[in-house]
């Protein structure tokens, strides 16, 4: 089934007329959404501009807003009092907590809150009013590439969905946003919450886990068989070789881009890959996508490392990342790498 893509003709900015838009959050997503936004509105002026608000606790985040001399606040009651359009772009972790118990009492009716993520909406974990337009605007890019290929030109992917439409006059909305943004200018792909939950999730918990995996048993099979450090580590991604390969991936085709690498390397890989045996990555494929995403498993969980006296704004899911790090770091794959990257005075963040 093919998906319905919006272009720049599609949509008015007419829509945002004497709004007022307010963006929760200024970070990855806020800052970069907001500073489009704004430049969109400068070179295209409406008769009755919006106004922009930024609301954000009283961190580097809001000192950043005020640099970039945007009006802010960090009273989120007055924020939500305010607002007829709400973006809401902190992390998913804590967005809850913040919508359901200090946004949510003086929402104005017929406000429109817009997700960068299906993840809340899809778990129905926001207490979402009737009469409230629900909105997904996903950028398929982090905040500083949305920016820098805004400023280009170039536009950025985007998934965009209607998933409430209270006013009757949430697609208008939705379109006029995204063309603000600047996710129409190389098309915004029509999709859902629950198709957004389910790709990002599924690429999260079942193909790049088996993509670091494979990296990791690579590493010790050669090693084994007596690859230095040194050697591994460029051979499999410290040459950057597998960066241009995805580059070339989405330039000339998944496959159709292993033209461009040796006639054996070809061979190899075309040959090696119908041969192996998926039917297991089968099975822990669907079974990701069917029980850990669609049927709630990881939400719970990932819901519960916050539970419990002590743990709040996230800091259950801080400890537990911070266990996962100190076991991967003991992996061969990252023991060598270490080594190498000190050896050779590399960057280590």
């Amino acid at each position: 089934m093919a998906a319905r893509i919006f272009y720049e003709k599609d949509a008015t900015l007419e829509p945002l007329e004497g709004k007022t838009i307010v963006f929760v959050g200024y970070g990855n997503q806020g800052r970069a959404q907001a500073l489009n936004l704004r430049d969109t509105l400068t070179t295209h002026p409406l008769s009755h501009p919006p106004k922009i608000l930024i609301a954000n606790a009283a961190d580097s985040y809001s000192t950043r807003a005020t640099n970039d001399s945007f009006a802010q606040t960090t009273d989120w009651a007055h924020a939500a009092s305010v607002a007829d359009i709400l973006f809401l772009l902190v992390p998913d972790h804590v967005q809850p907590a913040l919508f359901n118990t200090h946004l949510l009492p003086t929402l104005k009716p017929h406000c429109a809150v817009i997700v960068a993520s299906g993840y809340n909406v899809f778990y129905q974990k926001l207490h979402l009013p009737a009469s409230a337009d629900v909105v997904m605007l996903a950028p398929r890019m982090i905040g500083t590439s949305v920016r820098s290929r805004y400023q280009s030109g170039a536009g950025f992917p985007c998934f965009v969905s209607v998933e409430q439409d209270a006013t009757a006059q949430a697609w208008p909305l939705t379109l006029a946003l995204a063309k603000a943004i600047g996710a129409l200018t190389a098309g915004a792909i029509q999709s859902t919450v629950r198709e957004e939950t389910l790709m990002d999730l599924f690429a999260e918990q079942a193909l790049w886990p088996h993509i670091i995996a494979t990296f990791r048993e690579a590493y010790s099979t050669l090693k084994a068989l007596g690859c230095s450090d040194e050697a591994l580590c460029y051979e499999l991604w410290l040459s950057r070789e597998p960066a241009e390969v995805f580059e070339k991936c989405a330039e000339d085709g998944f496959v159709r881009q292993l033209v461009h690498h040796s006639c054996v390397s070809q061979y190899g890989q075309l040959k090696g890959s119908a041969e192996v045996d998926v039917s297991g990555m089968r099975r822990e494929f669907g079974r990701v996508a069917r029980e850990r995403i669609l049927g709630g498993e990881f939400a719970v969980e990932f819901e519960g490392l916050d539970e419990g006296e002590g743990n709040r704004d996230g800091e259950g899911v801080q400890r537990r990342l911070g266990e996962l790090y100190e076991e991967a770091a003991k992996s061969e794959l990252a023991v060598g790498e270490k080594r190498v990257r000190d050896r050779l005075g590399l960057k280590t963040i």
